[in-house]
């Protein structure tokens, strides 16, 4: 049986909204020249997923990444993601169905996360800060900061480019919520030629 899409009105936001999922999957594929499911692994040994984590994607897109965190922590584990497009969250609940993997999506920002305080173990974002415009950027952080837990994690992988100060500002962000532990680099992969890195962190007592 064919799932009903959602009907779910897209939430207002100035970030850049992404609404096209099978093209966006193919094109992954292409930046990544197959290494994607390297990449999502990858992403997932950064934020130390561990069984029976509590996790949530935000920027979940299709859903691969939220399915590789499914997988590392395993059927006794809470993962949830969200996105801006109720087009990419259908695609995401479809796939998940399709592998047999109890994933919780529904249609929510960043700036404005739909879960209540400290019930997260780890946050994840990939590929999408980049679309935020600064001050959106540092209320995300605000919103993470409030759904993890204390000593929870959060973890970015996202392109860097100096001029762009993306995750400098995502930093400068962090500290100014608490988070601890702050850690930047780069990873071993690119999207459309350009080094993708990561930043990640632990937050604070609240």
């Amino acid at each position: 049986m064919t799932k009903k899409p959602h009907r779910v009105s897209a939430p207002a936001t100035r970030g850049v909204r992404i609404r096209w999922p099978r093209l966006y999957d193919a094109m992954s594929r292409l930046h990544f020249l197959g290494r994607e499911d390297q990449f999502r692994g990858r992403t997932v040994d950064l934020a130390a997923i561990r069984r029976g984590h509590t996790v949530l994607d935000v920027g979940c897109g299709t859903g691969n990444l939220t399915m590789a965190v499914k997988v590392r922590a395993g059927t006794d584990s809470e993962v949830y993601g969200i996105d801006a497009a109720p087009e990419m969250i259908d695609e995401a609940e479809r796939k998940a169905a399709q592998k047999q993997l109890d994933i919780r999506y529904r249609v929510g920002l960043i700036e404005d996360i739909p879960f209540p305080d400290g019930g997260f173990d780890v946050v994840l974002s990939s590929l999408m800060l980049h679309h935020l415009p600064s001050d959106l950027k540092r209320q995300g952080i605000a919103e993470i900061s409030r759904v993890l837990k204390p000593g929870g994690r959060f973890v970015a992988v996202d392109v860097d480019p100096p001029l762009l100060r993306n995750l400098r500002t995502v930093a400068e962000a962090m500290e100014a919520n608490g988070f601890s532990e702050i850690r930047r680099g780069r990873t071993a992969f690119r999207t459309m030629f350009i080094p993708i890195h990561y930043l990640s962190g632990t937050a604070g007592e609240g």
